[in-house]
C-alpha cells in the first residue's frame, strides 16, 4: 500500500474511533466496531495499531501532529524564535481545546487504570513541550527572556496560554472558543511572558 494510501485510511479509520467515542464511550468502542465503521478489516487495525491503547495513541499523535510538524520544521530552519512563538500560540491553543482534543483528555480522565492517561501524556504533552523548550533556548541566546531558565520558561509560557481552558473544557462549563478569542489569547499569553522575561 502507498503510503498516501494508507495515511488516508487511517485517517478514515481515526475519524471512525472519534464517531464511536462519542456515541458509545471508550468502553464501547471496540476495535471490530471501528473496522466495522470504517468499513476496514479488523486485522488491519490490529496490525497497524497493535490494539485499543495503540489506536487511542495514535489519534493523541495526528491530532498534535499539526503543531509538532510547525515546531520541528521552524527549529530545523532556525526560524526567529519570537516569529516561531507568534505562530504557535493560537495553533497550540486551537489543538488543545479543540473538540477532538476534549474527547481523548475525557476518554483519559475517565480511565481508572491510568493507562490512558500516561498514552496522553507520553504522545501530547511529553512530546510537545521539549519541542518549545528548544524555542526558548534560541530565543534565550537572541537575548530574549533572560531573567528565566528555559524550561521554566516553556512551562510558564503553556501555564499562560492555556490555564484552566482545558479543563474547563473537559467538564462542560465553557463553549467552544472562536478564533479571535484563541488569537487574542495567545498574543497576550506571548506579550505577558515576554514582560515577565525581562522584569
Amino acid at each position: 500500500m502507498r503510503a498516501e494510501t494508507r495515511q488516508t485510511r487511517k485517517t478514515q479509520i481515526e475519524n471512525a474511533a472519534y464517531d464511536l467515542l462519542e456515541s458509545n464511550g471508550y468502553a464501547g468502542m471496540s476495535m471490530l466496531s471501528v473496522a466495522k465503521k470504517a468499513k476496514a478489516s479488523n486485522e488491519t487495525l490490529y496490525r497497524w495499531y497493535g490494539d485499543k491503547v495503540g489506536l487511542f495513541t495514535a489519534m493523541v499523535e495526528s491530532n498534535a501532529l499539526e503543531v509538532k510538524s510547525l515546531l520541528e520544521t521552524d527549529i530545523a530552519v532556525e526560524r526567529a524564535p519570537l516569529e516561531t512563538l507568534s505562530s504557535l500560540g493560537p495553533k497550540l491553543l486551537k489543538l488543545l481545546v479543540s473538540p477532538r482534543a476534549i474527547a481523548l483528555n475525557r476518554v483519559a480522565a475517565a480511565n481508572a487504570s491510568g493507562v490512558l492517561g500516561a498514552a496522553l501524556a507520553t504522545a501530547g504533552r511529553e512530546t510537545i513541550v521539549p519541542l518549545i523548550a528548544k524555542v526558548f533556548q534560541r530565543a534565550n541566546a537572541q537575548g530574549h527572556f533572560p531573567n528565566l531558565t528555559m524550561p521554566e520558561a516553556a512551562e510558564i509560557y503553556v501555564n499562560l496560554l492555556v490555564g484552566d481552558l482545558q479543563i474547563r473544557r473537559v467538564t462542560g462549563v465553557m463553549p467552544l472558543m472562536s478564533d479571535t478569542e484563541i488569537a487574542n489569547r495567545a498574543k497576550r499569553a506571548l506579550a505577558l511572558l515576554l514582560k515577565l522575561g525581562a522584569a
